[in-house]
Protein backbone atom coordinates (compact mmCIF):
# COMPACT_ATOMS: atom_id res chain seq x y z
CA UNK A 1 0.00 0.00 0.00
CA UNK A 2 1.68 3.25 -0.96
CA UNK A 3 2.20 6.03 1.17
CA UNK A 4 0.04 9.20 0.83
CA UNK A 5 1.51 12.43 -0.78
CA UNK A 6 3.26 14.60 1.60
CA UNK A 7 1.21 17.54 0.44
CA UNK A 8 -1.69 15.50 0.85
CA UNK A 9 -1.76 14.84 4.10
CA UNK A 10 -0.73 18.72 4.66
CA UNK A 11 -4.27 19.03 3.00
CA UNK A 12 -5.99 16.72 4.83
CA UNK A 13 -4.57 18.28 8.01
CA UNK A 14 -5.21 21.76 7.45
CA UNK A 15 -8.84 21.09 6.55
CA UNK A 16 -9.71 19.27 9.78
CA UNK A 17 -8.23 22.07 11.91
CA UNK A 18 -10.13 24.69 9.35
CA UNK A 19 -13.61 22.84 9.64
CA UNK A 20 -13.23 22.79 13.72
CA UNK A 21 -12.40 26.70 13.57
CA UNK A 22 -15.78 27.70 13.91
CA UNK A 23 -14.59 31.26 13.37
CA UNK A 24 -13.67 30.43 9.89
CA UNK A 25 -16.54 28.54 8.87
CA UNK A 26 -18.76 31.59 10.39
CA UNK A 27 -17.07 33.87 8.30
CA UNK A 28 -17.96 31.39 5.40
CA UNK A 29 -21.00 31.12 6.20
CA UNK A 30 -21.94 35.03 6.70
CA UNK A 31 -20.62 36.04 3.03
CA UNK A 32 -22.07 32.86 1.46
CA UNK A 33 -24.95 34.91 2.59
CA UNK A 34 -24.58 38.21 2.96
CA UNK A 35 -24.03 39.60 -0.53
CA UNK A 36 -26.59 37.80 -1.98
CA UNK A 37 -29.24 39.14 0.49
CA UNK A 38 -28.03 42.97 0.03
CA UNK A 39 -28.21 42.40 -3.61
CA UNK A 40 -31.39 41.05 -3.77
CA UNK A 41 -32.39 43.63 -0.69
CA UNK A 42 -31.39 46.52 -2.74
CA UNK A 43 -33.48 45.24 -5.74
CA UNK A 44 -36.26 44.36 -3.88
CA UNK A 45 -36.54 48.07 -2.59
CA UNK A 46 -36.24 49.39 -6.41
CA UNK A 47 -39.54 46.94 -7.27
CA UNK A 48 -41.15 47.95 -4.83
CA UNK A 49 -40.84 51.86 -5.08
CA UNK A 50 -41.47 51.37 -9.16
CA UNK A 51 -44.46 49.56 -8.08
CA UNK A 52 -46.23 51.27 -5.51
CA UNK A 53 -47.75 53.93 -7.34
CA UNK A 54 -49.75 51.29 -9.14
CA UNK A 55 -50.92 49.29 -6.15
CA UNK A 56 -51.39 52.43 -3.37
CA UNK A 57 -51.62 55.47 -6.40
CA UNK A 58 -50.17 58.87 -6.27
CA UNK A 59 -51.10 61.19 -3.34
CA UNK A 60 -51.77 64.47 -4.74
CA UNK A 61 -52.19 68.01 -2.74
CA UNK A 62 -54.87 70.59 -5.13
CA UNK A 63 -55.53 74.03 -3.92
CA UNK A 64 -58.03 75.36 -5.59
CA UNK A 65 -59.46 71.65 -7.40
CA UNK A 66 -63.06 73.51 -8.08
CA UNK A 67 -61.84 75.81 -10.44
CA UNK A 68 -60.90 72.72 -12.89
CA UNK A 69 -63.10 69.69 -12.71
CA UNK A 70 -62.19 68.08 -15.63
CA UNK A 71 -58.41 67.98 -14.69
CA UNK A 72 -59.44 66.58 -11.66
CA UNK A 73 -61.02 63.85 -13.49
CA UNK A 74 -58.12 62.80 -15.44
CA UNK A 75 -55.87 62.81 -12.34
CA UNK A 76 -58.11 60.48 -10.75
CA UNK A 77 -58.19 58.04 -14.09
CA UNK A 78 -54.30 57.76 -13.96
CA UNK A 79 -54.13 56.55 -9.97
CA UNK A 80 -53.84 59.71 -8.36
CA UNK A 81 -55.95 60.38 -5.20
CA UNK A 82 -57.00 64.50 -5.06
CA UNK A 83 -56.64 65.71 -1.82
CA UNK A 84 -58.47 69.04 -2.02
CA UNK A 85 -57.78 72.25 0.40
CA UNK A 86 -58.70 75.57 0.00
CA UNK A 87 -55.49 77.91 0.57
CA UNK A 88 -51.76 76.76 2.12
CA UNK A 89 -48.78 79.68 2.25
CA UNK A 90 -45.59 78.47 0.19
CA UNK A 91 -44.09 78.29 3.77
CA UNK A 92 -46.82 75.57 4.63
CA UNK A 93 -46.79 74.22 1.55
CA UNK A 94 -42.75 73.66 2.01
CA UNK A 95 -43.66 71.98 5.49
CA UNK A 96 -46.60 69.61 4.35
CA UNK A 97 -43.84 67.88 1.22
CA UNK A 98 -41.18 67.76 3.87
CA UNK A 99 -43.35 65.05 5.65
CA UNK A 100 -43.78 63.05 2.11
CA UNK A 101 -47.21 62.39 3.09
CA UNK A 102 -47.98 63.55 -0.55
CA UNK A 103 -45.79 63.45 -3.82
CA UNK A 104 -46.52 66.94 -5.04
CA UNK A 105 -48.94 70.22 -4.46
CA UNK A 106 -50.88 71.67 -7.51
CA UNK A 107 -51.41 75.07 -7.14
CA UNK A 108 -54.32 76.52 -9.17
CA UNK A 109 -54.30 80.14 -9.46
CA UNK A 110 -57.29 82.77 -8.25
CA UNK A 111 -57.75 83.57 -12.19
CA UNK A 112 -57.43 80.26 -13.62
CA UNK A 113 -61.14 80.61 -14.55
CA UNK A 114 -61.11 83.82 -16.17
CA UNK A 115 -58.20 83.12 -17.76
CA UNK A 116 -59.16 79.62 -18.88
CA UNK A 117 -62.69 81.13 -20.39
CA UNK A 118 -60.74 84.05 -22.30
CA UNK A 119 -58.27 81.64 -23.42
CA UNK A 120 -55.63 82.88 -21.77
CA UNK A 121 -52.33 80.62 -20.57
CA UNK A 122 -54.16 79.42 -17.00
CA UNK A 123 -51.72 78.91 -14.65
CA UNK A 124 -50.99 75.83 -12.79
CA UNK A 125 -48.43 75.44 -10.10
CA UNK A 126 -46.59 72.35 -9.79
CA UNK A 127 -44.58 71.80 -6.00
CA UNK A 128 -42.65 69.27 -5.06
CA UNK A 129 -39.27 67.96 -3.19
CA UNK A 130 -37.25 66.22 -6.07
CA UNK A 131 -34.73 65.21 -3.05
CA UNK A 132 -37.73 63.57 -1.35
CA UNK A 133 -39.04 59.47 -2.30
CA UNK A 134 -41.67 61.10 -4.33
CA UNK A 135 -39.88 62.83 -6.70
CA UNK A 136 -40.47 60.64 -9.15
CA UNK A 137 -44.19 60.74 -8.88
CA UNK A 138 -43.81 64.10 -9.96
CA UNK A 139 -43.35 63.39 -13.81
CA UNK A 140 -46.54 61.83 -14.13
CA UNK A 141 -48.58 64.45 -12.89
CA UNK A 142 -46.52 66.50 -14.95
CA UNK A 143 -47.63 64.16 -18.19
CA UNK A 144 -51.24 64.37 -17.19
CA UNK A 145 -51.26 67.96 -16.65
CA UNK A 146 -49.68 68.64 -19.85
CA UNK A 147 -51.62 65.98 -21.93
CA UNK A 148 -54.73 67.67 -21.09
CA UNK A 149 -53.14 70.96 -22.02
CA UNK A 150 -52.70 69.76 -25.28
CA UNK A 151 -55.87 68.49 -25.50
CA UNK A 152 -57.91 71.64 -24.70
CA UNK A 153 -55.65 73.39 -27.63
CA UNK A 154 -56.77 70.70 -29.66
CA UNK A 155 -60.42 71.54 -29.19
CA UNK A 156 -60.19 74.97 -29.77
CA UNK A 157 -57.82 74.74 -32.44
CA UNK A 158 -60.98 72.59 -34.03
CA UNK A 159 -63.51 75.03 -33.29
CA UNK A 160 -61.23 77.66 -35.28
CA UNK A 161 -61.37 75.38 -37.91
CA UNK A 162 -57.80 74.69 -37.94
CA UNK A 163 -56.32 71.11 -37.36
CA UNK A 164 -54.42 70.11 -34.33
CA UNK A 165 -51.54 68.75 -35.99
CA UNK A 166 -50.45 71.64 -36.95
CA UNK A 167 -49.07 71.67 -33.47
CA UNK A 168 -46.86 68.79 -34.23
CA UNK A 169 -44.86 69.75 -37.54
CA UNK A 170 -42.21 66.95 -36.34
CA UNK A 171 -43.36 63.62 -35.28
CA UNK A 172 -40.46 61.90 -33.36
CA UNK A 173 -40.83 58.21 -32.89
CA UNK A 174 -38.26 56.29 -30.59
CA UNK A 175 -37.60 52.47 -31.00
CA UNK A 176 -35.12 51.30 -28.07
CA UNK A 177 -33.43 48.44 -29.29
CA UNK A 178 -32.18 47.84 -25.92
CA UNK A 179 -33.21 44.28 -24.25
CA UNK A 180 -34.12 43.81 -21.17
CA UNK A 181 -31.13 41.67 -20.45
CA UNK A 182 -29.31 44.61 -21.28
CA UNK A 183 -30.10 47.04 -19.10
CA UNK A 184 -29.90 44.63 -16.36
CA UNK A 185 -26.10 43.83 -16.83
CA UNK A 186 -25.63 47.66 -17.36
CA UNK A 187 -27.01 48.69 -13.55
CA UNK A 188 -26.12 45.72 -11.58
CA UNK A 189 -22.54 45.40 -13.49
CA UNK A 190 -20.48 47.16 -10.27
CA UNK A 191 -22.68 44.63 -7.94
CA UNK A 192 -22.11 41.15 -10.43
CA UNK A 193 -18.38 42.08 -9.14
CA UNK A 194 -19.08 42.51 -5.63
CA UNK A 195 -20.26 38.84 -6.02
CA UNK A 196 -16.47 37.35 -6.82
CA UNK A 197 -15.38 39.76 -4.09
CA UNK A 198 -16.14 36.88 -0.69
CA UNK A 199 -13.46 34.53 -2.34
CA UNK A 200 -10.44 36.79 -0.35
CA UNK A 201 -12.91 36.32 2.61
CA UNK A 202 -13.60 32.76 2.42
CA UNK A 203 -10.27 31.67 2.66
CA UNK A 204 -8.55 34.53 4.82
CA UNK A 205 -8.79 32.84 8.22
CA UNK A 206 -7.83 29.27 6.90
CA UNK A 207 -4.47 31.13 5.08
CA UNK A 208 -3.46 33.26 7.74
CA UNK A 209 -3.84 30.44 10.23
CA UNK A 210 -1.70 27.75 8.90
CA UNK A 211 0.77 30.15 8.36
CA UNK A 212 1.63 33.11 10.32
CA UNK A 213 -0.79 31.35 13.18
CA UNK A 214 1.95 28.33 13.15
CA UNK A 215 4.48 30.66 13.08
CA UNK A 216 3.60 32.03 16.55
CA UNK A 217 2.40 29.38 18.12
CA UNK A 218 5.72 27.60 17.20
CA UNK A 219 3.88 24.62 15.43
CA UNK A 220 5.52 25.41 12.04
CA UNK A 221 8.94 24.49 13.16
CA UNK A 222 7.66 20.74 14.14
CA UNK A 223 6.17 20.68 10.13
CA UNK A 224 10.02 21.92 8.46
CA UNK A 225 11.31 19.38 10.72
CA UNK A 226 9.11 16.59 9.00
CA UNK A 227 10.84 14.73 5.92
CA UNK A 228 8.73 17.06 3.42
CA UNK A 229 9.39 19.36 1.32
CA UNK A 230 8.57 22.88 1.31
CA UNK A 231 6.92 22.54 -1.82
CA UNK A 232 4.59 20.03 -0.39
CA UNK A 233 3.71 22.25 3.07
CA UNK A 234 3.10 25.31 0.78
CA UNK A 235 0.60 23.50 -1.79
CA UNK A 236 -1.20 21.50 0.86
CA UNK A 237 -1.88 24.73 2.48
CA UNK A 238 -2.51 26.39 0.04
CA UNK A 239 -4.67 24.25 -1.40
CA UNK A 240 -6.70 23.90 1.86
CA UNK A 241 -7.68 27.42 2.02
CA UNK A 242 -8.55 27.29 -1.36
CA UNK A 243 -11.19 24.64 -1.19
CA UNK A 244 -12.94 26.21 1.17
CA UNK A 245 -13.18 29.33 -0.98
CA UNK A 246 -14.41 27.44 -3.46
CA UNK A 247 -17.04 25.86 -2.01
CA UNK A 248 -18.39 29.19 -0.01
CA UNK A 249 -17.63 31.00 -3.82
CA UNK A 250 -20.09 28.12 -5.84
CA UNK A 251 -22.39 28.29 -2.91
CA UNK A 252 -22.60 32.61 -2.90
CA UNK A 253 -23.05 32.09 -6.80
CA UNK A 254 -25.78 30.02 -6.96
CA UNK A 255 -27.73 31.36 -3.98
CA UNK A 256 -27.16 35.04 -5.83
CA UNK A 257 -28.68 33.28 -8.92
CA UNK A 258 -31.57 31.84 -7.32
CA UNK A 259 -32.82 35.34 -5.58
CA UNK A 260 -31.82 37.77 -8.90
CA UNK A 261 -34.12 34.18 -10.62
CA UNK A 262 -37.16 34.91 -8.40
CA UNK A 263 -37.56 38.44 -7.89
CA UNK A 264 -39.68 40.03 -10.57
CA UNK A 265 -36.90 42.21 -12.14
CA UNK A 266 -39.71 42.89 -15.26
CA UNK A 267 -41.28 45.22 -13.28
CA UNK A 268 -38.28 47.53 -13.09
CA UNK A 269 -37.41 47.12 -16.77
CA UNK A 270 -34.70 44.28 -16.21
CA UNK A 271 -33.99 40.76 -16.39
CA UNK A 272 -31.97 38.15 -15.29
CA UNK A 273 -31.68 35.74 -18.03
CA UNK A 274 -28.68 33.60 -17.31
CA UNK A 275 -29.08 30.02 -16.64
CA UNK A 276 -28.26 27.48 -14.42
CA UNK A 277 -25.72 25.95 -17.05
CA UNK A 278 -24.16 29.06 -17.95
CA UNK A 279 -23.72 29.63 -14.04
CA UNK A 280 -21.98 26.28 -13.94
CA UNK A 281 -19.71 27.73 -16.60
CA UNK A 282 -18.44 30.41 -14.92
CA UNK A 283 -17.89 28.73 -11.46
CA UNK A 284 -16.00 26.87 -13.71
CA UNK A 285 -14.48 29.23 -14.89
CA UNK A 286 -13.96 30.98 -11.52
CA UNK A 287 -12.07 28.28 -10.17
CA UNK A 288 -8.94 29.60 -10.23
CA UNK A 289 -9.63 32.74 -8.52
CA UNK A 290 -10.19 30.84 -4.90
CA UNK A 291 -6.50 29.37 -6.15
CA UNK A 292 -5.11 33.07 -6.79
CA UNK A 293 -6.90 33.93 -3.53
CA UNK A 294 -5.67 31.49 -1.20
CA UNK A 295 -2.03 31.89 -2.90
CA UNK A 296 -1.94 35.56 -2.37
CA UNK A 297 -3.03 35.82 1.40
CA UNK A 298 -0.27 32.90 1.96
CA UNK A 299 2.81 34.98 0.33
CA UNK A 300 1.52 37.78 2.56
CA UNK A 301 0.85 35.83 5.72
CA UNK A 302 4.17 34.08 5.22
CA UNK A 303 6.54 36.98 5.79
CA UNK A 304 4.26 37.53 9.19
CA UNK A 305 5.52 37.46 12.36
CA UNK A 306 2.13 37.44 14.31
CA UNK A 307 -1.53 36.47 13.22
CA UNK A 308 -2.64 40.03 13.82
CA UNK A 309 0.01 41.74 11.64
CA UNK A 310 -0.71 38.61 8.92
CA UNK A 311 -4.65 39.34 8.73
CA UNK A 312 -3.89 42.94 8.62
CA UNK A 313 -1.84 42.44 5.80
CA UNK A 314 -3.93 40.78 4.20
CA UNK A 315 -7.14 42.39 4.54
CA UNK A 316 -5.85 45.73 3.13
CA UNK A 317 -4.55 43.28 0.06
CA UNK A 318 -7.98 42.37 -0.52
CA UNK A 319 -8.88 45.97 -1.24
CA UNK A 320 -6.94 45.95 -4.35
CA UNK A 321 -9.18 43.91 -6.47
CA UNK A 322 -11.77 45.78 -5.74
CA UNK A 323 -10.93 48.87 -6.93
CA UNK A 324 -11.15 48.07 -11.16
CA UNK A 325 -14.56 46.64 -10.29
CA UNK A 326 -15.76 49.82 -9.20
CA UNK A 327 -13.63 52.61 -10.96
CA UNK A 328 -13.87 50.53 -14.52
CA UNK A 329 -18.05 50.45 -15.12
CA UNK A 330 -17.81 53.92 -14.12
CA UNK A 331 -15.66 54.79 -16.64
CA UNK A 332 -18.04 53.08 -19.24
CA UNK A 333 -15.30 51.77 -21.24
CA UNK A 334 -16.41 49.09 -24.63
CA UNK A 335 -15.46 45.70 -23.19
CA UNK A 336 -12.19 44.81 -24.27
CA UNK A 337 -9.96 41.73 -23.77
CA UNK A 338 -7.58 43.31 -21.41
CA UNK A 339 -10.03 43.12 -18.81
CA UNK A 340 -10.41 39.35 -18.96
CA UNK A 341 -6.67 39.43 -17.71
CA UNK A 342 -7.33 41.32 -14.21
CA UNK A 343 -8.75 39.36 -11.12
CA UNK A 344 -12.36 39.65 -10.27
CA UNK A 345 -12.83 42.53 -12.74
CA UNK A 346 -12.33 39.65 -15.46
CA UNK A 347 -15.45 37.51 -13.78
CA UNK A 348 -17.43 40.57 -13.55
CA UNK A 349 -17.01 41.41 -17.02
CA UNK A 350 -17.73 37.62 -17.95
CA UNK A 351 -21.19 37.05 -16.19
CA UNK A 352 -22.34 40.80 -17.19
CA UNK A 353 -21.59 39.55 -20.78
CA UNK A 354 -23.18 36.47 -20.37
CA UNK A 355 -26.04 38.01 -18.72
CA UNK A 356 -26.93 40.00 -21.56
CA UNK A 357 -27.53 37.15 -23.19
CA UNK A 358 -24.36 37.13 -25.63
CA UNK A 359 -22.44 34.69 -26.97
CA UNK A 360 -18.41 35.57 -25.81
CA UNK A 361 -16.40 32.87 -26.92
CA UNK A 362 -14.19 31.04 -25.69
CA UNK A 363 -11.01 33.36 -25.59
CA UNK A 364 -12.48 35.51 -22.46
CA UNK A 365 -13.15 32.29 -20.47
CA UNK A 366 -9.46 31.09 -21.15
CA UNK A 367 -8.16 34.29 -20.27
CA UNK A 368 -10.17 34.59 -17.13
CA UNK A 369 -9.02 31.51 -15.75
CA UNK A 370 -5.78 31.89 -17.12
CA UNK A 371 -4.86 34.93 -15.57
CA UNK A 372 -5.78 34.39 -12.30
CA UNK A 373 -4.23 31.16 -12.02
CA UNK A 374 -0.73 31.98 -13.30
CA UNK A 375 -0.91 35.07 -10.58
CA UNK A 376 -1.77 31.88 -7.98
CA UNK A 377 1.30 29.71 -9.78
CA UNK A 378 3.55 32.93 -9.15
CA UNK A 379 2.54 33.38 -5.26
CA UNK A 380 3.24 29.97 -4.59
CA UNK A 381 6.50 29.92 -6.22
CA UNK A 382 7.24 32.63 -3.59
CA UNK A 383 6.08 31.40 -0.82
CA UNK A 384 7.89 28.02 -1.29
CA UNK A 385 11.10 29.99 -1.95
CA UNK A 386 10.53 31.99 0.63
CA UNK A 387 10.26 29.13 3.12
CA UNK A 388 13.43 27.79 1.99
CA UNK A 389 15.44 30.71 2.49
CA UNK A 390 17.99 30.61 5.65
CA UNK A 391 16.74 34.10 6.68
CA UNK A 392 13.12 32.25 7.04
CA UNK A 393 14.32 29.49 9.09
CA UNK A 394 16.61 31.77 11.06
CA UNK A 395 13.54 33.76 12.30
CA UNK A 396 11.29 31.34 13.28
Amino acid sequence: MSARPSFLVVLLKELRETVRDRRAMAMVLLFVLLYPMLVGGVLHQQINRATKPEKEGIELTVIGAARAPTLMAQLKQKNVTIHAVETMTEDRIAALLRTQKTAAVLRLSDSYGDDYRNMRPARVELWYDSASANGRNVADIEHVVRSYGNTIAGARLLAHGVSPATLYPVQLQKYDTGSSASRSASVIGTMLGMFFIPAFFFCLSSAVDSTAGERERRSLEVLLAQPARPLDLVVGKWLAAALLSIVGLTLELCIAHGVLKWLPLEEIGMSWRLSWADLAIVCVTALSLPLFAAAIEIALAINAKTFKEAQTTASFAIMIPMVPVIVVPMMNLNTANWMYLVPVLSHQTLLRELAKGQSVGLLPFALTFGASLLLALLCVAFTVRRMKSDRYLMAI
